[in-house]
């Protein structure tokens, strides 16, 4: 072997030198910072003026909530327990707890009942709302679950939910049986055989009503606190949801009456204040109806909130079928769909895609909208606050407190929906982007 060889150094590196960490600047906290707060001077400008007010905010609302009292039997025992710092007086809270959430007139050895029924809607909605993950099986008790809630939270005789559960088996046996001859003979079909099944269980339910039902009735108006705004919120979203599809496909209907009803309706109700229907369903309806009959006042109020967002959510959902191509129509043709088939397979669940961002926003707003029933005298959360609490001599005065609670409650609620819809988004985007 030649010298040249011996002596040789290989130039290449045969063993792999260790990982060695970013620098400080580029990782963690510090390069979070420098992006996000610090990436320009106008960004560092907002930055510390949101810092110190911040700051400013903290220094004023560490020290009430930090020494707020949780226990007083009222606010002038709050004061003196005080001696003159600051600190709120959450004794409030504390004790109007269960008028809070159920009002005042609501049966306290009943609250389960109210109580096993949001539990419940946490089971019944899981399906609906996650239902890629969850199996269809578990929408029977989606289906179940309204007749169910109904029971608990009003009580009296069970044939009520059973009669009104049959009713919309009758109209579904209907439809499926009507359907095949044309979409409008199935669905007409279907209202006649609901309406015609709970007349008839109207009436045997009143004869079969038992003397000491298993669990007493409540009138609806012993219905209050937060429990009612999300009885009034379940509920109309709920059913505004498929009646705005109704309205939003009746408007772009070939059928002219069909469409100016659709049309009349909308703009009608769109240029209608909710509060003055809220007033029409408490006072004004009543003089449309024969001497004697009873219209419950929550169900008044139902219809005429759901009326109102299904005719927001209908423009939400033409906005939808508006942006879509009209190569969508065409290839629903092409595949020899029928007018329910295209738009149930193809035409919808685009269009409501689309639509997740309006439809939510009409939801949350509703939601919010329900503290208007206390212009018509029923005791819903802020009701309450305005009303019986506010009015006792003994937390007369308490309104942080009180007014805080209740934007903490819609708070979390219309939070959440909000968190769910950007969910929903990313699990049914399938373009590529």
């Amino acid at each position: 072997m030649s010298d040249t060889q011996t002596n040789s150094i290989a130039y290449v590196r045969d063993t792999m030198l260790p990982e060695a960490e970013p620098p400080a600047t580029e990782r963690g906290l510090i390069k979070w910072g420098r992006e996000n707060l610090f990436a320009d001077v106008p960004n560092a400008i907002l930055t510390i003026i949101s810092a110190i007010v911040i700051y400013k905010l903290l220094v004023g609302l560490m020290p009430w909530l930090l020494n707020g009292i949780w226990n007083a039997p009222s606010i002038r025992d709050c004061r003196e327990m005080l001696d003159g710092a600051t600190g709120g007086c959450f004794a409030v809270l504390t004790e109007r707890w269960n008028q809070l959430l159920f009002g005042f007139k609501y049966p306290s050895e009943e609250y389960w009942r109210p109580t096993l029924a949001f539990v419940l809607l946490f089971l019944a909605a899981a399906p609906v709302m996650f239902f890629k993950y969850l199996p269809r099986q578990m929408l029977a008790f989606t289906a179940v679950y309204p007749f169910l809630a109904y029971y608990l939270i009003w009580g009296g005789t069970i044939w009520v939910p059973i009669f009104a559960a049959l009713g919309f088996v009758a109209g579904y046996v209907a439809w499926t049986k009507l359907v095949n001859r044309s979409f409008a003979a199935g669905f007409f079909g279907a209202i006649v055989a609901a309406m015609v099944a709970w007349w008839i269980g109207g009436m045997l339910s009143d004869a079969l009503a038992p003397e000491n039902p298993f669990l007493p009735a409540v009138p609806s108006r012993d219905m209050g606190g937060f429990m009612l705004n999300m009885i009034l919120g379940t509920v109309c979203v709920s059913l505004s949801l498929p009646l705005g599809i109704a309205l939003a496909l009746g408007r772009q209907s070939d059928m002219p009456i069909i469409k100016w009803i659709c049309v009349i309706f909308i703009e009608f109700i769109r240029g209608v204040p909710l509060i003055t229907l809220l007033f029409v369903a408490n006072v004004v309806l009543a003089y449309f109806l024969p001497p004697g009959t009873t219209f419950d006042l929550i169900l008044r109020v139902i219809i005429m909130i759901t009326m109102f967002s299904a005719a927001y959510i209908a423009e939400v959902i033409r906005g939808g079928l508006a942006a879509l191509p009209r190569g969508q129509y065409e290839a629903a043709d092409s595949l020899g769909l029928d007018y329910p088939q295209a738009m149930r397979l193809i035409i919808l669940p685009q269009a409501l895609k689309i639509s997740i961002p309006g439809i939510v926003n009409v939801a949350v707003g509703l939601f919010k909208d329900t503290v208007l029933v206390s212009v018509i005298s029923m005791f819903d959360l802020l009701g309450m606050i305005r009303g019986p609490i506010l009015a006792s001599t003994e937390w007369n005065g308490v309104y942080w407190e009180l007014f805080g609670f209740a934007a903490v409650l819609f708070f979390v609620v219309c939070y959440g929906i909000s968190q769910y819809s950007q969910w929903l988004e990313r699990e049914l985007q399938t373009d590529h982007r």
